[in-house]
């Protein structure tokens, strides 16, 4: 930005109550009061018990209650992470205007001990208000002072401020948006920066306290505005590079004349002449257009007015139902009851459309009531298709008890493997301490309803109380293989000691987990029922988080293997998984087969989870032991006359599942690729593991759009063999088939926004308008083919990625 660049912000005329959270305490608290002041040395000694006091002082006087509020110690610090909200709102507030913090320990339960107090003030000395995290200096043994010249002001002594409080500085604007972000260059910063206050605590062991406190913010600066005051903006010769504050108090607000304007056009006596109203051939084109939006598109005020003015003649379209809904003023009770009589009437619409009517945009019960209607005639293999994002949707609904999740939990009754996953969708969220009551409430009616329930399941002879037990004894398994992995993590030496102990505690201390009393629903495939652990094909991966590698004997004498992660997320894997899976049934109700790889993959808690095996090598340890593809494959499938000398089959699925995966990795944005975590089966089959990047996101810099390296490239015959053609016909052709159901998918990444998906809670907007980029609905099918062909050119020709690759290898080597 230019040092003659102006900007306007909002006036402090603003309508919500001011609000800011008491984030923690810092610094070492005076020694613990004894349990009575008069008893000797010799009694017991509690750790203090702190509350903090906060008051709202304007112009110097107290204004309204004050708000105390107590500190919970969570083992090193103490901390407090709700929001508090004032009686008072910003429009009240003025320049003068201060919160003063007091705390006190009450753990003697006989006199109040003062800790200390400080004040700071709501506006800087621009006039501007403060957001974001700020570090107040309590004064040891005073209350706070909220004068106007206060004697306990929070702000640190210059000469007090040192590496850390600048750092803090900055990162109070790198939070604020004021600072630009780059994923990779932030990571390092924080890293050296938790390093830096490691040293400085240890080094200075500072006495002070002080209360981190964290404001809120707005899309605006907020600037405070005297009454009558008169703002100018100075002459750029004397601009510096600061921002200059003016205030327009018509920012924000609704034109009069377009409202009045609105209010007449939809007014109860139009709705009769709209019944009949056809739109022109202009206005037809306009609608289609409009109808053919993503449904991340937000209408313009002349889009919806079209919308309205046609809803009549628009009843027997489908797709235009949930535009319409977005047309409707929702707090006009009028205008809401007839769209909701028009809802009823409307053409049914198609499952796609109703997850959007799910999303956090829609909040009318009927209509969410309405689009569970509509989801009751998916089938159960569909609707399986998307149980982890409407278990998501349940954020967004106004109750607890809603249509929504008794619908979920009815037809989880008719179907074990619904049933299963459901249980473990909602356990897994009980984590999120904002909807955990909502989750557990669910969780609850599953419970109940399905111990009610006689003869139900996919055995049809099970009553519900033995499938709710067996559902869960896969928690108390998963809970009995975190405690292994723990013993197994504890004992010194390389991997292969660790195996050891591993078989060790299988087959010995624990022996339960060797033969089950009962078999057990297997978490990740809930129609196979598993017997047992098979200690000696049970391995650990070499890894930093030592991830179990465990073979199971099934109920019917066969075997089943899966992965055990402890100390790891991976919802984010779980999604990414779930996606290629849907991905590759779009592509089969096509006639697309490209032989995709989309194993099983089930979160079991917030860092733990269960993923299935698929035997395989990576690309890396391919082109070490046989220097390419090609080779490797003819260790398996040799054929003379085949071509390259391996069987045509086998080459045709290796093509195929490249560009399936070229296709969806490009479409997800999945970053970190590499040799590693590309894997190849012995029978052809080229699939991805490990989705830690997602939506754009990538560790390396300069990523190309896919990961198509040159050695998958050789092992078709090249960039001018037909076999690369082919290739890329396949890409061009999956595209454009994925590209027909890109509202489908955006719909149920809008119905992740509120997730805990580390690259989707980040920034939820930003990731989904990143998606809908991915598709180029601006451009045709055939437009798509050239724009798609180029991309695979541009991938195969990125020299840098082969460079990173390289030094990759070599830090795999070295580790």
């Amino acid at each position: 930005m230019s040092g003659n660049e102006f900007r306007f912000f909002l006036s402090c005329d603003i309508n919500l109550p001011v609000t800011f959270r008491v984030e923690r305490l810092e610094g070492n608290l005076p020694a613990a009061k004894t349990l009575d002041s008069e008893v000797d040395s010799t009694a017991e000694v509690r750790r203090p018990e702190l509350y903090v006091e906060c008051t709202l002082y304007i112009d110097g006087a107290p204004f309204g209650l004050p708000i105390r509020t107590r500190l919970e110690f969570t083992g090193s610090s103490y901390c407090w992470n709700e929001l508090i909200t004032l009686s008072t709102k910003y429009r009240d507030l003025t320049a003068n205007s201060q919160l003063a913090f007091t705390v006190w320990d009450v753990s003697c339960g006989k006199i109040e001990g003062l800790i200390g107090g400080g004040t700071i003030h709501l506006f800087n000395m621009k006039k501007q208000l403060k957001t974001g995290k700020h570090k107040l200096r309590l004064w040891p043994g005073k209350e706070a002072d909220g004068s106007i010249h206060t004697t306990t002001p929070g702000k640190v002594p210059k000469e007090e401020r040192g590496e850390v409080e600048r750092l803090e500085k900055l990162v109070n604007k790198y939070e604020r948006g004021q600072i630009q972000r780059v994923d990779w260059l932030d990571r390092l910063a924080f890293k050296a920066m938790e390093k830096i206050k490691e040293r400085e605590s240890g080094r200075n062991g500072s006495s002070h306290l002080y209360l981190v406190v964290d404001f809120c913010s707005f899309e605006h600066r907020v600037v405070f505005q005297e009454s009558g005051a008169n703002f100018f903006i100075p002459s750029p010769i004397a601009a510096t590079n600061e921002l200059v504050t003016v205030w327009d108090p018509e920012v924000g607000k609704i034109n009069p004349s377009e409202h009045k304007q609105l209010k007449l056009a939809r007014s109860l006596t139009r709705g009769i002449i709209d019944r009949d109203l056809k739109p022109s051939s202009t206005e037809r084109k306009s609608i289609q257009r409009i109808l053919k939006y993503p449904p991340t598109r937000t209408l313009s005020g002349e889009e919806r007015q079209l919308l309205w003015k046609f809803r009549f003649s628009l009843m027997s379209e489908k797709r235009a139902l949930t535009k319409f809904l977005r047309c409707v003023e929702w707090s006009d009770v009028q205008e809401a009851k007839q769209a909701l009589e028009l809802m009823a009437r409307w053409e049914m619409i198609d499952v796609c459309d109703a997850l959007e009517l799910l999303s956090p945009v829609f909040e009318s019960e009927e209509v969410r009531a309405y689009a569970v209607s509509v989801l009751e005639r998916a089938d159960d293999e569909e609707l399986q298709c998307y149980l982890l994002q409407l278990v998501q949707a349940l954020r967004f609904e106004r109750s607890d008890k809603s249509r929504l999740s008794h619908f979920l939990v009815q037809r989880s009754l008719r179907n074990i493997e619904l049933a299963s996953f459901l249980r473990w969708y909602v356990a897994v969220e009980l984590h999120d301490p904002t909807y955990a009551k909502r989750f557990y409430c669910t969780y609850e009616i599953l419970e109940e309803n399905m111990m009610k329930q006689l003869g139900a399941g996919v055995t049809g002879n099970e009553d519900g109380f033995k499938l709710w037990q067996s559902l869960v004894r896969q928690t108390e398994l998963t809970a009995q293989l975190c405690s292994v992995m723990k013993d197994v993590r504890n004992v010194r030496g390389g991997t292969q000691k660790k195996i050891e102990k591993l078989r060790q505690l299988l087959s010995g201390l624990l022996s339960e987990l060797t033969y089950f009393e009962e078999p057990i629903r297997s978490p990740l495939a809930p129609g196979i029922l598993i017997a047992g652990i098979v200690p000696s094909e049970s391995s650990i991966f070499k890894s930093a988080l030592h991830p179990l590698r465990l073979t199971f004997r099934t109920a019917i004498g066969g075997s089943c293997k899966i992965i055990f992660k402890k100390g790891d997320d991976i919802r984010q894997d779980q999604l990414v998984v779930q996606m290629v899976s849907l991905m590759d049934r779009l592509l089969k109700l096509e006639n697309l087969d490209l032989h995709l790889t989309p194993y099983r993959v089930l979160a079991t808690g917030h860092d733990e989870g269960m993923l299935e095996f698929i035997p395989s090598s990576s690309l890396a340890q391919i082109l070490s032991e046989h220097r390419s593809i090609i080779s490797y494959l003819q260790k398996f499938h040799p054929d003379e006359d085949g071509p390259f000398g391996i069987t045509a089959t086998c080459l045709e699925t290796f093509i195929k599942s490249c560009a399936g995966y070229s296709v969806i990795t490009y479409i997800l944005g999945i970053g970190d690729r590499h040799l590693d975590n590309l894997l190849l089966r012995d029978d052809g089959r080229l699939f991805h593991v490990d989705f830690g990047f997602i939506l754009g996101r990538d560790p390396k810099p300069f990523p190309p759009p896919m990961k198509l390296c040159k050695e998958m490239v050789e092992a078709m015959g090249g960039a001018e063999s037909q076999y690369y053609t082919r290739f890329k016909s396949y890409c061009c052709e999956a595209y454009n088939i994925l590209r027909k159901s890109s509202n489908l998918i955006l719909n149920l990444f809008h119905l992740m926004a509120g997730s805990n998906i580390p690259d989707i809670a980040s920034d939820p907007e930003k990731g989904i308008l990143k998606l809908q980029e991915k598709f180029r609905l601006d451009l045709d099918d055939e437009e798509c083919i050239h724009f798609f062909q180029d991309l695979i050119n541009e991938s195969v020709s990125a020299l840098f990625p082969q460079m990173v690759e390289t030094i990759h290898r070599w830090a795999q080597y070295w580790r």
